[in-house]
Order: C-alpha cells, then sequence, then structure tokens
C-alpha cells in the first residue's frame, strides 16, 4: 500500500537514514508490520481491495496516512535521533483509536469495500455492514429493603 519513499512525509530523508542506517528493508518490515495490525482492525472489509491500491486516494488516503503514523513509531522505537517521542506517540495512538471506531462500527469510511461474498449471496448483515451480533443488557440492580 505505501513504500518507504512515502514514510519522507514523516521524516526528514537523513533522519529516516539515520534510523534505518540506509536499510531500506527495515523500513519495509515496519510497513508490513503497520499493514498487518490495520488490517486487524478492518476484517469486515474487502482486505485484498482496500489495500490493493486499485482504489483511488480519495478513498483510502486517510487510511494510508494513519498506516505511515504506524509504521513512523514502529521506527522510531528502533532509535529516535532528534526527533520529538510524544507525537508519534500520540498519532500512533490516534491511528489506532480511529482504527477502534471502524471495527466498532461507529465509522464507516464512504467507499470502502466489503467482501463479494456478502455481497453476492446476499447474506443478512447488521447495519453496519458487518456479520457479527452484538448484545447488552441493563447493569443488575441490587434490591434493598
Amino acid at each position: 500500500m505505501i513504500t518507504a519513499a512515502e514514510l519522507k512525509s514523516n521524516f526528514y530523508p537523513e533522519i529516516l537514514d539515520e534510523i534505518t542506517r540506509h536499510d531500506l528493508a527495515i523500513a519495509e518490515g515496519c510497513i508490513q508490520s503497520a499493514e498487518a495490525e490495520a488490517k486487524s482492525y478492518l476484517s469486515k472489509y474487502d482486505l485484498a481491495t482496500l489495500f490493493g491500491g486499485t482504489l483511488p486516494d480519495s478513498v483510502t488516503g486517510h487510511l494510508k496516512t494513519i498506516i505511515k503514523d504506524i509504521a513512523s513509531w514502529h521506527l522510531v522505537k528502533l532509535a529516535n535521533p532528534n526527533i520529538e517521542l510524544k507525537l508519534f506517540r500520540t498519532n500512533y495512538e490516534d491511528g489506532i483509536k480511529w482504527l477502534k471506531s471502524i471495527q466498532s462500527g461507529q465509522t464507516d469510511p464512504q467507499g470502502w469495500p466489503y467482501p463479494a461474498a456478502t455481497r453476492e449471496t446476499g447474506n443478512e448483515t447488521a447495519a453496519d455492514g458487518s456479520q457479527s451480533v452484538q448484545w447488552n443488557s441493563n447493569r443488575k440492580r441490587r434490591p434493598f429493603f
């Protein structure tokens, strides 16, 4: 979905080179880890289409930003030369919070595709598009006399 060169929007090139020691395979590993982390929250969507690069940037732009933030946090944990750690940690936490809101159905990004099996078979789905079941109840009351 993103490349190591695109991380230059989060790092100055010399800082990225210093962290990775001119080995972009390290950055690629952090990107793959970030994508896997994001995919774990987005299982109700068609991940092959969403991460395949076939959708326009207007649909996946924010997701790419979140993946870059997560990958940047993984890189900064390796070494932090002249970097404000709190900023990267805040961006990471905000990204995870956004992914959790999508997972719980509070947020539904426009244009994100659902799996083809759900669309073709016409299985009944919940209001948020997932096939999950949710339930809750009132808290237990204790009678007193």
